[in-house]
Order: C-alpha cells, then structure tokens, then sequence
C-alpha cells in the first residue's frame, strides 16, 4: 500500500498594492475621458453661450420656444416670440442661438 501525502500549497507572496488597484485606476481614466470630460466641454460651452446673450439674438428655448430677446437681466431674459407678445425665460432655458434672420425666413 502506497502512502500518499498531500500538501499545501505555498501562500501567495503579496504582491505591490499598485497592481491590485490598477484596474481600478484604468476604469478611472476610461470614464473620465469618455464621459466626465466630454459633459464639463458641454456645459463650458453653454455657459459662454448665454453670457453672450445680446438684445436683437434670435434663440431656441429647452420647451422649444423660438424667439428675439429684447432684454437681457441678470438670471431671466425677455424674448418675443410674436409681435407685442413677450416672454420671460431663465438664461439656462436657452438651448441655442440661431443665426441671424432665421425667424425671418421661415
């Protein structure tokens, strides 16, 4: 009859804490440039567009509103969006300005 004997297998030396982490790390950078940066770009880019808001822009509100602002104030603007028919919208309501003439030709 033969004797077998098992053994335990050597413990694992612990490796450097970087390499448990690294994943992680890299997950980090894939999110930051595919999604954190791209939306701070956007949000940068809106921000310049409304403090560029000027009387006489022709601009498209979120609800899709389009109109001529007539006053610009602090935080709300004043746009008309039909002859003596004036609104009052939150800068951050505008979605974008259109080009001169728009509101014109269609």
């Amino acid at each position: 009859m033969s004797l077998v004997i098992a053994q335990a297998a050597p413990a694992a030396a612990p490796g450097n804490p970087l390499f448990s982490f690294l994943p992680l790390i890299a997950l980090f950078v894939i999110f930051y440039f595919l999604m954190i940066r791209p939306q701070m770009k956007r949000q940068k880019e809106h921000r310049n567009m409304v403090s560029a808001l000027a009387k006489g822009d022709e601009v498209v509100s979120n609800g899709g509103i389009a109109g001529r602002v007539d006053e610009v104030g602090e935080s709300f603007l004043t746009v008309e969006i039909a002859p003596n028919v004036k609104i009052k919208l939150q800068k951050g309501a505008i979605s974008q300005v259109l080009p001169k003439g728009t509101l014109k030709s269609s």
